[in-house]
């Protein structure tokens, strides 16, 4: 029986959650190492969900150091098929204002220090993935966004930047003459990842500031961006309160069939490492191949 329907990928705080009830820890080994934490697990709104704090609770590791093989493997171990990730993002449009909340549609990778497949060491699969966010669960998110009064934007383009440094303002007016909504550091590759491990994703972002695109306002500091956080954390619970709730019963999106025509390797050829390692995600199309 799965320990948990939904997933929440985000910072310190979340855990808290008014109507969070049952609540409890677990550590768990993955093949990829530890997670970044350990997770929480308890019910919210009759549903049962699973906390794991993306940076570590104090926040001590870095985007490009993020465990994010483990962090997703450990939420589909525990059953989790919903993960909303929480994430603050900087805006590269005027309409985007600091705490807004945007549900982005698509992304734009522009990291280069991440490991962003499971596939690998003996294995080759190629996902669809011209829909990065799970359309069922963006919807979600925005009508839950839209209930609780939120001011939110329904889609937008999200640039994922390496980090850990912000931008220079000549690559922040690249992404904006690219037509980029906002900037953020985490949401790959959790995003590509949560794809091959069937797992529906979107992230429901806080806008922080405005980059530093925009002259008239000030210099871009991490302070700053923490003390947006905080203020736009409460609009956020709200918001997953709600949407929990609000998810359907049965999964029939892209999501939840993603490796079906993705597998390119002979079965008989996988070595048994790295068979075994992947056997979670892997296991219902290897058998039917027998």
């Amino acid at each position: 029986m799965a320990e948990a329907k939904v997933g929440i990928i985000g910072g310190t705080g979340l855990y808290e959650l008014e109507g969070l009830t049952d609540t409890r820890e677990v550590r768990i080994k993955t093949p990829f190492g530890d997670p970044s934490d350990a997770i929480i697990l308890g019910t919210l709104n009759g549903v049962k969900l699973a906390f794991l704090p993306r940076h570590g609770r104090g926040h001590y590791i870095s985007p490009t150091e993020l465990p994010s093989k483990a962090n997703i493997y450990a939420l589909k171990s525990l059953g989790v098929e919903w993960i909303v990730s929480v994430a603050t993002v900087g805006s590269l449009k005027e309409r985007i204002e600091p705490l807004d909340i945007v549900i982005p549609d698509q992304i734009i990778d522009r990291t280069y220090l991440r490991s962003n497949t499971f596939f690998g060491n003996g294995i080759v699969g190629h996902i669809a993935f011209a829909e990065p966010f799970c359309p069922a669960l963006r919807n979600v998110l925005y009508s839950s966004a839209v209930k609780v009064g939120a001011r939110a934007h329904d889609g937008g383009t999200a640039i994922v930047m390496e980090g850990p440094q912000f931008s220079t303002k000549a690559e922040s007016n690249l992404y904006r003459s690219w037509g980029a909504d906002v900037i953020y550091m985490t949401g790959l590759p959790e995003a590509k990842l949560a794809r091959e491990a069937e797992i529906c994703y979107a992230t429901c972002a806080v806008v922080t500031d405005y980059d530093c695109w925009k002259e008239t306002v000030e210099v871009v500091t991490a302070e700053m961006v923490v003390a947006n956080l905080r203020k736009g954390i409460e609009t956020v619970k709200r918001i997953i309160t709600e949407a929990v709730a609000r998810l359907p019963e049965k999964r029939d999106c892209i999501c939840a069939s993603a490796l079906k025509d993705a597998l390119i390797t002979s079965p008989e050829l996988i070595p048994p490492k790295t068979r075994k390692d992947l056997a979670l995600i892997l296991d219902k199309y290897l058998k039917k191949a027998k």
